[in-house]
């Protein structure tokens, strides 16, 4: 070994020291180690309740991706293009689907994923845009199929917690938390027409949110994911869901019949939180449809007189003598009937009841 080997050798060796020793006359340090873990504490009880409702929900939510037919102009060959996503969530084990409206609108073909990851083409069953509602079937086992728990809208209350469980810009399985923030609100569908009644949240509801669960603390659906209010279409605090209580009176026809076909009055009536706001038990009537069954038997809507005053329309108190507390009671009774029947309205006007026969109408 020559004499400069040795002298690299030996300079490597004293720096080696002095990393080790740190400065002079100091006592050599242990190899650098990390740090010990500190153990866990206890997860309080909403944070481990938290955690129990998304694994219980998760199999629960799909995620939706739509697409489109587009013509190769060279090979003249169809190709099939991605359009958009979503989400969903599974309504009962024979793979009924349901999503928004908005989120298949257009397509020419859709594709469910499964909270397993299988990937299963979708048909599609029937929609109801005014409702911003669509159901689509899979062909998947029932044993990967769990559909979700129902809840109720009627009873909700400002300020409890909500959860939101769906594919936000794609990414799967995501859940965000929040509060209702509103009740009682109007959004426009996707054919144009409001919707009434809808749940303001400020749960984190993103672009690839549409069509999934919103859900109480008990893990139950009580509305559809369906819009966001933002100016740059991202999330700004205010989303929006349709209740889940008009979710359960379309999907069974949607289910049956592709389309929603229940005997109606022709009318429209007020939210049921807006008609407690002014003292009405039973079904306020704000419109009544020009030649539509009621306003042929005679029934009234609310309106303002010559002093820009608002004066109460009539309101529903009993379909054939069954008592009508609410928007609820009233389509249960009707829901219960077929187009043509005759019916029985009674309602109070002014403070004085009154009772109309008329005959059910396709709405």
């Amino acid at each position: 070994m020559t004499g400069k080997s040795v002298l690299n050798r030996s300079l490597y060796a004293a720096a080696a020291a002095l990393m080790l020793c740190g400065p002079a006359g100091a006592a050599p340090r242990a190899a650098a180690l990390g740090r010990a873990v500190a153990p866990a504490g206890p997860m309080a009880p909403q944070e481990r309740a938290v955690i129990d409702l998304f694994q219980r929900s998760n199999a629960s939510v799909v995620y939706i991706t739509s697409l489109v037919y587009r013509q190769d102009i060279f090979s003249l060959n169809l190709l099939e293009i991605p359009r958009g996503t979503g989400s969903g969530f599974v309504w009962d084990e024979g793979g009924d689907i349901v999503t928004n409206f908005h989120v298949i609108e257009g397509a020419n073909e859709a594709q469910v994923t499964l909270a397993d990851h299988s990937k299963w083409s979708a048909e599609l069953v029937g929609v109801a845009p005014d409702k911003d509602l669509a159901v689509l079937k899979i062909k998947a086992p029932a044993g990967r199929l769990k559909p979700i728990p129902l809840g109720s809208s009627k009873d909700l209350q400002v300020g409890q917690f909500v959860y939101a469980i769906g594919d936000p810009f794609g990414l799967d399985q995501t859940l965000t938390a929040g509060v209702i923030s509103a009740l009682g609100r109007e959004i426009q569908s996707a054919s144009g027409r409001p919707i009434q009644g809808v749940i303001q949240t400020d749960a984190a509801i993103n672009p690839g949110n549409s069509g999934g669960p919103l859900l109480d603390s008990s893990g139950r659906l009580i509305g559809v994911n369906t819009a966001l209010y933002s100016p740059s279409g991202a999330y700004a605090g205010i989303g929006f869901a349709v209740p889940v209580d008009i979710v359960n009176r379309i999907v069974p026809q949607l289910v049956a019949y592709g389309r929603v076909t229940r005997p109606g009055l022709g009318i429209t009536a007020a939210d049921d939180a807006i008609a407690r706001q002014v003292g009405v038990r039973g079904v306020l009537l704000i419109n009544v449809a020009r030649g539509g069954a009621a306003a042929r038997a005679g029934l009234r809507g609310t309106k303002r007189d010559e002093y820009g005053e608002i004066v109460l329309g009539d309101v529903i108190t009993a379909v054939d003598g069954e008592p009508v507390r609410s928007s609820d009671d009233l389509y249960r009774i009707l829901d219960a009937r077929q187009v043509g029947d005759t019916v029985k309205v009674t309602v109070l006007r002014g403070g004085e009841e009154r009772t109309f026969t008329l005959k059910l109408q396709e709405v």
